[in-house]
This record gives C-alpha cells, structure tokens and sequence, in this order.
C-alpha cells in the first residue's frame, strides 16, 4: 500500500476482536492520502464501516472525544508520523 507500516493486521484484529461496527480514522495531514486505502482495506475484511476524520489533527492529545460519541464510533484508529516509544 505504501512505504509506511499501518499495522493492518493489528488493526483488523482488534476490530474483530472488540466487535466494533464504526471505526474512526484519524490521520495527521502528511498522511491523510492515505486513508481511503486503509479505510477500504478495513470494509472489505472486517463487517465495519470505516469513517475517515479529515479536520486537521495536531498530536495524539487531539481526539476528536465528542464528535465520536455522537456519531455512535465504536473504536477510534490514530495515525501518527512517530510511533509511541515504551520506558
């Protein structure tokens, strides 16, 4: 799909796994041309419906908390450039 690691097989289990039926995707703008690829990898392998977040997104602390709840989102999917390092 492209030069970046999505883990998709990490997501598609945890999709399958907490029987989530609305996914949110939020990506940070350098990665946005990415998200109907991935959305559509997740409708076609999982019974979700993939919802792509296109508001501009400045980190990880900027979840979208509210618009999730009213749009009945089961599980929220956030892209970063970096991945969160362990102590």
């Amino acid at each position: 799909m492209s030069e970046y690691d999505f883990e998709l097989d990490k997501i598609l289990e945890e999709i399958e796994s907490s029987e989530a039926r609305m996914v949110a995707l939020q990506f940070p703008e350098g990665l946005k041309t990415y998200a109907v690829s991935v959305a559509a990898e997740i409708e076609d392998k999982t019974n979700a419906t993939a919802l792509i977040f296109v508001d501009p997104t400045y980190g990880a602390c900027d979840i979208k908390e509210c618009q999730l709840e009213k749009l009945g989102v089961d599980l929220l999917i956030h892209f970063g450039h970096t991945r969160f390092l362990k102590d």
